[in-house]
């Protein structure tokens, strides 16, 4: 411990402030001035940056400032001033039908570039960035050509517009399919046999007996909506089940469940809430992914 003399610090040989804890003094070791000058120039500058900048919140907002500045506005400005740049080609697709914007180049780039957009925003929670889809929640893959309601652009338009299911919308797509095991409609062993007879139409591994056995049970409950052929019918939403593609899985447990109690998925109507200019544009692009009819 450093002898105290005259409130100087023999040691150091520097003043303390005369305070003294358990025989311990605190040296006066000033801050240097060019550092106390740089710290009250920082709190003139905040000073004079919350009068002249917005810069307090308040409950709802914030106070203004002197000088008004907001980057949302500018950011506000400038959508605006693309809106307006944009208005005349928007125009035109609002005046065009869905079929014929693919026949002027300017429209289709246009409409192909604020569909992808609109894609990100608003589709590709369910179907993938990549409209991939995803299988096992049931959300179709939009790169395919296997359209559950058709793959022309008009088909798309229309399934985009009104949803599939969506009660809210009066001319929404519809189709149910019957719960033939939860119903009764079919035995436990006639939905096994029907679930053979619909992986052998794809050439999956099946049951040859058990497949060849239901072959009434699927023309008698079936054939109606998925055809005869069970290459599917679009005008009811009815599938195919000839080909690779599976809405909710190929394997014979996936299919005999969807037999059994089927999962009916439910796909916004977007027209309300997006407007027609947009649902065009999300029309065009998905049909440009190169699935489209």
């Amino acid at each position: 411990m450093s002898d105290i003399k005259d409130n100087v610090d023999q040691v150091t040989g520097v003043e303390t402030t005369g305070h003294v804890w358990d025989g311990i003094a605190e040296l006066n070791n000033p801050l240097p001035r060019w550092w106390l000058w740089i710290f009250y120039a920082c709190i003139a500058f905040s000073l004079g940056y919350v009068i002249y900048y917005p810069a307090i919140p308040l409950i709802n907002e914030s106070t203004k400032g002197v000088s008004e500045f907001s980057t949302r506005a500018n950011v506000e400005k400038d959508l605006q001033a693309v809106a307006e740049a944009n208005s005349g080609l928007v125009a035109r697709i609002a005046s065009t039908d869905v079929a014929d914007i693919a026949n002027d180049s300017e429209l289709l780039r246009f409409a192909i570039a604020g569909g992808s957009s609109a894609y990100k925003v608003y589709c590709s929670q369910c179907h993938g960035s990549g409209a991939q889809g995803a299988k096992a929640q049931g959300y179709p893959n939009l790169n395919d050509d296997a359209w559950l309601w058709g793959g022309t652009i008009d088909a798309i338009y229309t399934t985009i517009a009104h949803g599939v299911r969506y009660e809210q919308d009066e001319d929404t797509r519809v189709s149910e399919m019957p719960a033939f095991g939860r119903d009764g409609i079919l035995t436990g062993d006639e939905i096994k046999a029907l679930a053979n007879y619909v992986r052998s139409l794809s050439s999956l591994e099946h049951d040859p007996e058990l497949a060849a056995s239901a072959a009434t049970l699927f023309a008698d409950n079936c054939a109606a909506c998925h055809g005869e052929d069970g290459k599917g019918i679009a005008d009811v939403g009815a599938p195919n089940l000839s080909d690779a593609v599976w809405h909710y899985g190929s394997e014979a447990a996936q299919i005999t469940a969807q037999i059994r109690n089927p999962k009916h998925g439910v796909m916004p109507a977007w027209l309300d809430r997006l407007g027609d200019v947009n649902v065009k544009q999300l029309a065009v692009y998905i049909h440009s992914l190169g699935g489209g009819e």
